[in-house]
């Protein structure tokens, strides 16, 4: 785990790297400092977004099997905590669990969200850990080694490339191990406009979420990023199958990040965040090749969300 030091260094690099590539890249885990992540919150909520009602749903009306695949005493690890809404509901249909180890990117905000569920569930021995999914973390020396199982709401898999998406899967494969449970969601494809729809939404909170890295840019390393010269802006990439945005320079301009200078012409964007879409039975092929058996897809009338139940081999 990255103290707050360390984050900082990581953020650095990964800032300065990316805005030197001919296609100008931030990594989309950047975007969730805290107030990025009480955004997405608010962009979980909004008409536009179907994922998270249609996944809450889909949990709700399967808790009772997504108990029963976790088993007794589970000790419960998920990815990407944030606000722990989802979390409830499998919480809820546990049979006494051991333990529950949610992890995030943004400390203060998982902190929260870990005193909350203590309030709620009495009981349960709450151990959050922050850090990067997307990276190798340590999980807590004395945490028990049997009954683990793995918790990955939201389609976030979406967010990572199919080399890193494969070595995350993997990850997951090692924490939970040898007959472990992994259940996560997925965001399946569909109808291109309501995909774009979804992530550029009326009130422009989306646009507020993806901006919000620039002004954290500024803030911690000394970054003069006009936010008067860029916008947001979603894409659709057909040969990813994925909904990509970006922020769009509308005028030329200079920025500097610390001793750093860059130049942008205008038109000239900063690819954030990558979402993909998924063919379950494809994504099911991917999941095997990592050490994971498809037990079970859970979905919602329209087919618009998939939850799986995977089981390591």
């Amino acid at each position: 785990m990255a103290d707050g030091l360390g984050q900082r260094e990581a953020f650095r690099a990964d800032v300065l790297e990316g805005l030197s590539k001919p296609q100008k890249t931030l990594p989309s885990r950047w975007l969730y400092d805290d107030f990025g992540s009480q955004l997405f919150e608010r962009i979980t909520g909004l008409p536009e977004y179907y994922p998270t009602r249609t996944e809450t749903r889909i949990l709700s009306d399967h808790a009772g099997e997504i108990g029963a695949f976790f088993g007794e005493k589970a000790v419960l690890i998920e990815y990407g905590a944030g606000s722990g809404l989802k979390t409830e509901i499998v919480l809820g249909a546990l049979d006494d669990p051991a333990c529950y180890v949610p992890m995030d990117i943004a400390g203060d905000f998982l902190e929260q969200s870990a005193d909350r569920l203590r309030e709620t569930f009495p009981g349960l021995l709450v151990r959050p850990v922050t850090g990067d999914f997307t990276t190798d973390f340590d999980l807590p020396e004395d945490l028990a080694s049997e009954g683990r199982g793995a918790f990955f709401p939201g389609s976030t898999l979406g967010n990572l490339g199919p080399t890193q998406a494969q070595a995350f899967l993997r990850r997951v494969r090692g924490h939970v191990g040898e007959g472990g449970g992994f259940v996560l969601g997925l965001d399946r494809k569909k109808d291109v406009s309501r995909l774009l729809a979804a992530y550029d939404d009326a009130q422009g909170v989306t646009a507020a979420f993806n901006l919000n890295i620039l002004t954290r840019i500024n803030r911690e390393l000394g970054g003069t990023f006009d936010l008067r010269a860029f916008e947001h802006e979603a894409r659709w990439n057909e040969e990813a199958a994925a909904v990509e945005m970006h922020i769009l320079c509308t005028a030329e301009t200079r920025v500097a990040v610390g001793d750093e200078t860059f130049s942008f012409a205008a038109g000239e964007t900063i690819h954030t965040e990558s979402s993909r879409k998924y063919d379950l039975g494809a994504f099911a092929q991917t999941a095997r090749a990592a050490g994971w058996t498809l037990e079970a897809i859970w979905s919602d009338a329209e087919e618009l969300f998939g939850v799986l139940a995977l089981r390591a081999h």
